[in-house]
């Protein structure tokens, strides 16, 4: 019976997916020509009113963390002003740029999701995801292990892992009450896990990967760091996985692979 709802859920997430993009393609991007045309019909009273309503969609739905897709934002908050979607969401983004110190961030370019990222942790190299949150602590902690793994690890990975530190699966938790459904459903939500089914598994496995989100939002010389301090070691003692986290540092200037 449970196997029968694990497939019933997987089933009813594929739909939600395919009916999401199915959505999308109802609506077509306007040309510049257009918007210029649409600009014309209406006031800048009602191009600010409009842009001010998007604006405070993404506001609410960033406080859970949640990214917003074009579709949504066209259906729930455009609506008839979507001949001007392109300035509306132009005005929007420098709003969040100049009143918020907020980054608007395409993440995915097929579904047209939208995420904001906070300028100033971007720019100072600190990580939104910290383990002074109890909840972010928990997905530092995934991610870490996920990095440290070259990128992909089996789900019973992380449940071990998460035992050794009192975290049990069988066990609604102080702070993080089902800590299964927080990992597989609102971190995969927020987009900074993906939770993948392996092929041909039997009784069925899932594996975990960093999310479009982590991949922006995450320092991953901030991880190997954070692993130093915790082995008392020196970062560059993972040699492949300091290399992923300063991509930089890897080409010296005034060098060259061709002679």
């Amino acid at each position: 019976m449970t196997q029968r709802k694990r497939l019933s859920n997987t089933q009813s997430s594929t739909q939600n997916r395919t009916q999401e993009e199915d959505d999308d393609t109802t609506f077509t991007q306007p040309s510049t020509s257009q918007v210029q045309r649409g600009l014309e019909k209406v006031t800048p009273a009602q191009v600010d009113q409009k842009t001010a309503e998007v604006v405070q969609y993404f506001l609410v739905k960033d406080q859970k963390k949640i990214p917003v897709r074009r579709a949504d934002i066209v259906k729930h908050v455009v609506k008839e002003y979507r001949n001007i979607y392109p300035e509306i969401m132009k005005r929007a983004a420098h709003t969040f740029d100049q009143v918020f110190g907020l980054k608007l961030v395409e993440i995915d370019a097929k579904s047209h999701t939208y995420i904001l990222i906070n300028k100033l942790e971007t720019t100072d190299g600190a990580s939104p995801i910290s383990p002074a949150n109890p909840k972010m602590g928990l997905l530092f902690v995934i991610l870490s292990v996920i990095f440290m793994k070259e990128g992909v690890v089996k789900e019973n990975v992380i449940w071990n892992t998460l035992k050794k530190l009192r975290v049990d699966l069988g066990k609604k938790h102080e702070d993080f009450g089902d800590v299964k459904k927080v990992v597989t459903d609102e971190f995969v939500r927020q987009r900074y896990l993906e939770y993948v089914r392996i092929p041909h598994t039997e009784p069925v496995e899932h594996e975990f990967r960093w999310g479009q989100r982590a991949e922006i939002e995450v320092s991953k010389a901030r991880i190997l760091e954070f692993m130093g301090e915790l082995h008392g070691l020196e970062p560059q003692s993972w040699s492949q996985q300091y290399r992923e986290a300063h991509p930089a540092s890897n080409t010296q200037p005034g060098t060259s692979s061709q002679r």
